[in-house]
């Protein structure tokens, strides 16, 4: 019986994320801001680590935040994944403001001109490992951000975010 429910839990997590059912997407991305961002908070954006940090100023309050998240290099730029879709409040804070921040490898970037893209267009940017996971969770759009220069050492701040 307890294989029966972790199974039927298994898959309403994975028809939640990839179908975008707003019950489980904010639930899983509730359960990331209070147990998993903190944690990620400590690791994020230093070499070898699996999530960057996006730095970004809320729109409204203008406060400024720190958000982890899986941030991958390409070109001229990065490109962030929108596993949970275009409701977090990371991505309208970078889409109004049309800059941000990211830490990457421990090196800070000034990045401009966020744009959204279909997975289709950059999927092939993305690790294999990465893209098997944005399939799983039928993820259909991603983030680009243009490089605009590295920024000085020294400019840390914010508050963790979603």
């Amino acid at each position: 019986a307890l294989f029966v429910g972790l199974l039927g839990l298994l898959a309403l997590f994975l028809g939640g994320m990839h179908f975008k059912w707003t019950l489980v997407v904010d639930a899983v991305r509730g359960a990331n801001m209070r147990f998993f961002n903190p944690r990620q908070m400590q690791t994020a954006g230093t070499p070898g680590a699996y999530a960057g940090i996006l730095k970004h100023v809320g729109r409204i309050s203008g406060t400024r935040y720190q958000t982890p998240l899986g941030i991958e290099p390409i070109g001229d730029g990065f490109l962030i994944a929108l596993i949970y879709g275009e409701r977090t409040q990371w991505l309208k804070n970078v889409l109004a403001a049309g800059s941000a921040e990211v830490v990457v490898e421990g090196v800070a970037y000034a990045v401009d001109r966020p744009e959204l893209v279909p997975m289709t267009e950059v999927v092939n940017d993305l690790p294999p490992g990465d893209r098997r996971l944005m399939s799983l969770f039928g993820v259909g759009q991603a983030l680009r951000l243009h490089r605009v220069g590295v920024v000085e050492p020294g400019r840390n701040g914010g508050s963790s975010h979603e």
